[in-house]
């Protein structure tokens, strides 16, 4: 009883840290030691911000790597848009002789190049078709990379959220391992009876179990955020919220919505070319022949020049086109149920995000009050006025305040970023 009171400032103490926990997390002590995964040590010290461990998970991800592949198929579309010939040309050879008939050194040889030409309106189709690809790959890229996001944000906030209950199961650790040892000494004075220091030393027990496993799963949060990000650096979201949504409406620019069009833009450009493209391309054939009437005879040399003109027929255009009207159909059906599903994940991320304000000032004001419950509960206790099982019950109830107002600080923070994320906005 001679040692002034700590009990009350260890129980406050998961509120006092709430705020940076909520905003900038509490690194472990030896984090900064940790090697990082394909990355330099300096950044594996330092917390990562959601723009760095963005382009960081890009580098490792595979939709980068199917985003490049898409890209550089569309630039060879492009590059194949802009040849001098529909086709790839073709080599003609031919020969005939007179051997197994009159066997009268009769020969003919001819050498040719046969070069498919472009029909009407044909190459600008395929150009515009080219420019739509790429223009598709670039909204593909964008895409992924919200996506990407969005997971990094998931990872981000899961870790912020077991560093919170970390540090209030540290804090609870702390003040029941502290109550324990004043009841024990109270118990030796002969001013508690000893069934009350087994109590203490049980809550303290728990404490210990409820902290350990609260560090499991926030070891488990950490790998799958150095899994996504390949560096072992804790997130950094201090000023990650963003500005504050004013109820604006879904924006054309939304990476998803963007891809969406761009692939109902290159639908039509597909089925524009496939009009264009009615019947194989022409094929203008240039060669020399050579004839050799007979064994008396003087060879002779000519000249070719040919022209070959596909026709096209129903069985051919008509599947191409069904096949063309149907992705076009696909691609406008697909857009329109994206935007109403943007839309409402939109106003479902708002309304979340209203809620989570009203319920994190609400459990702030029901953990304080039970705070401060507690402080007087342990004043009485050390009075001598209150008993042990009753102090614990304020106590327990102080605490689980402190980890509601904590977990739902958190859940403000990961609604903005969910916000955000509706809106398409990258880190």
């Amino acid at each position: 009883m001679r040692n002034p009171p700590r009990l009350a400032a260890c129980v406050l103490a998961g509120s006092l840290l709430f705020g940076p926990v909520a905003s900038q997390p509490a690194p472990a002590p030896d984090r900064s030691q940790r090697p990082a995964i394909g990355a330099s040590a300096a950044l594996a010290s330092a917390p990562l911000t959601l723009a760095t461990a963005l382009e960081l998970a890009w580098q490792r991800a595979v939709s980068a790597r199917e985003s490049h592949a898409q890209r550089r198929r569309a630039d060879a579309e492009q590059a194949a848009a802009t040849s001098l010939w529909g086709a790839p040309p073709a080599l003609e050879l031919s020969h005939r002789n007179d051997r197994w008939n009159d066997n009268t050194g009769a020969r003919e040889t001819e050498v040719g190049v046969a070069v498919p030409l472009w029909l009407p309106g044909q190459r600008a189709a395929r150009g515009a078709a080219a420019q739509g690809a790429i223009a598709q790959a670039d909204a593909a890229t964008q895409a992924a990379r919200l996506r990407l996001a969005g997971e990094l944000r998931e990872a981000a906030w899961a870790v912020a959220a077991w560093q919170a209950e970390a540090v209030q199961a540290e804090a609870l650790t702390v003040s029941h391992r502290q109550l324990a040892d004043d009841v024990e000494r109270r118990v030796r004075a002969g001013d508690l009876a000893r069934a009350d220091a087994l109590v203490a030393r049980a809550e303290l027990l728990a404490a210990q179990g409820q902290h350990a496993e609260v560090l499991q799963q926030l070891q488990s949060a950490r790998i799958r955020w150095a899994l996504l990000t390949g560096m072992t650096a804790d997130p950094a979201l201090e000023g990650q919220a963003g500005p504050e949504d004013a109820g604006a409406p879904l924006a054309a620019t939304h990476p998803e919505l963007e891809l969406a069009r761009q692939n109902t833009v290159h639908a039509r450009q597909q089925l524009d070319l496939m009009r264009q493209s009615r019947r194989e391309p022409p094929e203008l054939t240039l060669g020399v022949r050579q004839d050799v009437p007979g064994r008396a005879e003087a060879s002779r040399n000519s000249v070719v020049v040919g022209l070959r003109l596909p026709f096209g027929t129903d069985d051919r255009n008509r599947p191409l086109e069904a096949a063309a009207l149907s992705e076009l159909d696909i691609a406008q059906t697909a857009e329109q149920r994206l935007r109403e599903r943007l839309e409402g994940e939109l106003a479902t991320a708002r309304d979340a995000l209203r809620s989570a304000q009203v319920q994190a000032a609400v459990e702030s004001d029901r953990a304080r009050l039970l705070r401060e419950r507690a402080t007087l509960i342990d004043k009485s206790f050390r009075a001598g006025e209150t008993s042990l099982p009753e102090l614990l019950r304020a106590l327990a109830a102080a605490a689980q305040a402190d980890s509601a107002s904590n977990r739902q600080a958190v859940t403000l923070g990961l609604a903005r970023a969910r916000l955000q994320q509706a809106l398409g906005l990258l880190p």
